[in-house]
């Protein structure tokens, strides 16, 4: 037990943290006598002190973090957290059940989006903010802003930064010290916020609902203040906003920062994810929308473009914010727009899914065997941009493609045994593993996950933090051979 110690001890800190984080909602319900500064009071007291218990069982620890402390850290912390972020909407909300409450704030730390609430726009401003200020804070994620504070506490912090990141990120740091890359991320992170929440708040959104849909936006989460979510404000230019920052927000983070260094656009041009990125959807927006009017489903072909590109890019990136309930289109539209949030958000992105880059090196691969079979002598190198791909990265990407599809299927048919209609079973999966919110059916845009079993919304949850921390982070603290020490 003692060798889990430093875990032991960083998952105390994080929860230390984790209280002191809610000080921001309980601050905003003080000052505008919301009626949830209670609420928070105790959630705060229970999580400082939970934390403060466990890193002080375990504080003689102090050696380095080796890599299997990091996936377990990770994995736990994803776990574990998502229980206290529940506290206040359990303690405001003495009718949710604590199944409820999880499945609420492990889909606000895993920026999923799917809610069982509703009534959105009754709760106390503080409620709101709290749900999507965890949108905010799980974007960039909770361990990566601990990085930037494990070497102040002499822990090192490199190997919890490779199990959380994905992507191209795990290889190589844009800083020679692991907290200065924490730091710049962090720092590209708030100034896009604050110019999302100015940019909404010029749009026509009151301030605070400005500031809480900007948590949500550039987290890529997906909750709003209104049960009919963006569709309730009916605002053309809010949903340019939200646009335009969900691509920023999709964008890898390590490419925005070395923007923001250089101060050139020059590494945009570089990034091999981008131009996939941006045709992808393109040619997906213009395909629908002339599909959509050749069917009939809309008349107006700028209605039709407002509609189809703010869904297109929501669920793209794995937003999952709406205006409208696209259900309501042909079955081959609905799918198309839940099947880009499988691949389309880019590497190092606060979106979900498997990423561009996986799935440009899927394509790659399949274009690669399909010329050795017309050209059995043929040397083809993958190339990702100017880099090679090495095989072990091919094969770590074609395991990591096999396992996303089992888990999608396995995950299906777990739900579809408990009774669940086929389709929002599928498309609850898809949506919760790809973290983008809003399926089709009973938990599409129009509708919400109120009305699953507890055993179901506990197979969501689940599905929300397995694809969060991209399936093998947490299935190898599932192996047997990981607890050998």
């Amino acid at each position: 037990m003692h060798a889990y110690f430093p875990v032991v001890s960083v998952l105390g800190l994080m929860l230390m943290l984790f209280g002191l984080v809610m000080g921001f909602p309980l601050a905003v319900s003080f000052a505008l006598h919301d009626g949830a500064t209670q609420a928070y009071d105790l959630a705060i007291l229970a999580t400082f002190a939970t934390g403060l218990l466990l890193w002080s069982s375990a504080r003689g620890a102090r050696r380095d973090l080796h890599v299997s402390d990091g996936f377990l850290l990770v994995a736990a912390t994803w776990l574990i957290v998502p229980v206290f972020g529940a506290l206040p909407l359990m303690l405001y909300l003495p009718e949710l059940s604590f199944t409820d409450a999880y499945f609420e704030a492990a889909s606000g730390l895993t920026t999923t989006g799917a809610t069982v609430l509703t009534g959105l726009d009754a709760l106390p401003v503080s409620i709101n903010l709290w749900r999507t200020f965890m949108h905010w804070v799980g974007g960039m994620g909770v361990i990566v802003l601990m990085v930037a504070v494990l070497p102040l506490l002499g822990i090192g912090g490199r190997q919890i930064f490779r199990a959380e990141t994905p992507g191209p990120m795990k290889e190589s740091s844009l800083t020679p010290r692991i907290t200065e890359t924490a730091k710049g991320l962090w720092l590209v992170y708030v100034v896009l916020t604050l110019a999302c929440g100015v940019a909404l708040w010029w749009a026509g959104m009151a301030p605070w609902e400005a500031v809480i849909h900007a948590f949500s936006i550039m987290g890529l989460g997906g909750f709003s203040t209104r049960d009919a979510s963006l569709g309730a404000f009916d605002s053309l230019p809010i949903e340019l906003v939200a646009i335009v920052f969900a691509l920023l927000s999709g964008i890898n983070y390590a490419t925005h920062y070395l923007v923001l260094v250089q101060r050139h656009p020059r590494a945009y041009a570089r990034d091999p994810e981008l131009r996939w990125f941006f045709g992808v959807l393109a040619l997906t927006i213009v395909l629908l929308c002339l599909y959509l009017l050749q069917r009939g489903v809309y008349e107006d072909a700028g209605l039709a473009l407002r509609h189809v590109a703010f869904h297109a890019v929501s669920l793209a990136t794995s937003l999952g914010l709406a205006t409208y309930d696209y259900t309501a289109w042909p079955m081959f539209a609905q799918l198309a727009v839940l099947f880009l949030g499988s691949f389309a958000a880019c590497s190092g992105s606060t979106g979900g899914g498997i990423k561009m880059m996986r799935a440009i090196i899927l394509y790659k691969q399949v274009h690669r065997e399909v010329v050795r079979a017309l050209h059995p002598s043929a040397v083809v190198p993958l190339r990702l941009g100017r880099q090679s791909v090495s095989e072990n990265v091919l094969h770590a990407v074609l395991a990591f493609g096999f396992m996303y599809m089992v888990s999608i299927v396995s995950l299906t048919l777990v739900l579809s045994a408990s009774g669940l209609e086929l389709l929002t079973a599928f498309s609850g999966v898809v949506a919760c593993i790809n973290n983008t919110g809003p399926g089709l059916a009973e938990v599409g845009p129009a509708g919400n996950y109120q009305g699953l079993s507890d055993f179901q919304t506990w197979v969501l949850s689940f599905a929300m933090i397995l694809g969060r921390l991209e399936i093998f982070t947490l299935l190898v603290i599932l192996t047997p051979a990981f607890w050998r020490r």
